[in-house]
């Protein structure tokens, strides 16, 4: 029953979201629910997102590549060098990043904000 109450309290934030809250600093690590999360989660969203309170509370925002994991640009995938987020390679058109140098040889990556 947790977690349908922070599921329908993320929902009911997440459909009013404030332009200050965009300016604002994640919290990590922060609890959601009865997990605590040490950086961005996309749990109930189609974008990574944060808390703005130790316990989430109703105050968040969406993630940036500043966030933590932090991207690493610029970034070889296939045979290019990326120096921001792309699109390509992605199946679903939203934007990622590497978290390393080589994502050929790595793997690690994550969503890009969904403003990119």
């Amino acid at each position: 029953m947790k977690s349908l109450a922070s599921w329908l309290s993320l929902a009911v934030c997440m459909s009013g979201l404030k332009a200050e809250f965009v300016n604002s600093t994640c919290v990590f690590p922060f609890m959601f629910g009865d997990t605590i999360y040490y950086n961005c989660i996309s749990v109930h969203s189609d974008y990574d997102w944060c808390s703005l309170d130790k316990k989430f509370r109703g105050r968040w925002r969406y993630c940036t590549g500043e966030d933590p994991p932090k991207c690493t640009f610029p970034f070889f995938f296939r045979s290019k060098l990326f120096h921001k987020c792309t699109k390509e390679g992605y199946i679903l058109n939203w934007s990622w990043c590497s978290l390393t140098k080589n994502y050929n040889q790595d793997r690690k990556w994550k969503k890009c904000s969904p403003h990119k």
